[in-house]
């Protein structure tokens, strides 16, 4: 997947700013796809330039006037071919794993405050995921609106983003859990 695919995916709900689809991007796209704000920018001008967004200005009267995008047929066209391709496993690539691996090692104490850190940012996104899922589904339960909610696929996404952190969250404080009890029975001997 290319960015290109996951900005398309952003704006088919509605017309967003550089800025807007930069926040988008952090509190939904960003567990499966991130992106820096300049990233989306140029990804932006790349998608208007070859026809798969359009963009419009919008004058404002207090603040700097904006661009405005939404997706074009061309965009669409190409979301339609993205969605055909066959789709690649995804692969974990984090250098915290890489210290795990080593942990026989290097300092415990070092490795499980990084885990412990670590657990405390997956317990933060958790719970922002929590609320945006709740803010989605609105008066519904999950179920009622997995059933019968307009638009199911930022709402699947986000459920795979609380899953993701609320797991990375248990693997870190177990994983620091056992490097505590295993240095605690080494300094007994």
């Amino acid at each position: 997947m290319a960015l290109r695919h996951a900005v398309l995916a952003a704006l088919l709900d509605e017309e967003l700013s550089g800025y807007q689809l930069a926040k988008a991007f952090d509190t939904g796209v960003a567990n499966f796809w991130h992106a820096l704000p300049q990233q989306l920018y140029a990804e932006l001008a790349k998608l208007e330039k070859e026809g798969l967004v359009a963009g419009r200005e919008v004058v404002q009267d207090t603040r700097p006037n904006k661009r405005l995008f939404q997706v074009t047929d061309a965009g669409l066209a190409e979301l339609d071919e993205f969605a055909t391709a066959t789709a690649k496993p995804s692969f974990i690539r984090d250098d915290l794993f890489v210290k795990v691996q080593a942990a026989d090692h290097l300092d415990t104490d070092v490795l499980v405050a990084q885990l412990t850190e670590r657990a405390v940012f997956a317990e933060a996104k958790a719970e922002l995921f929590d609320v945006l899922l709740r803010k989605m589904r609105g008066d519904r339960d999950e179920e009622e609106f997995l059933r019968h909610g307009e638009r199911i696929g930022p709402y699947l996404t986000c459920r795979r983003g609380l899953d993701f952190e609320r797991s990375n969250r248990d693997w870190c404080r177990r994983t620091a859990e056992v490097l505590r009890e295993r240095q605690a029975a080494r300094a007994r001997r």
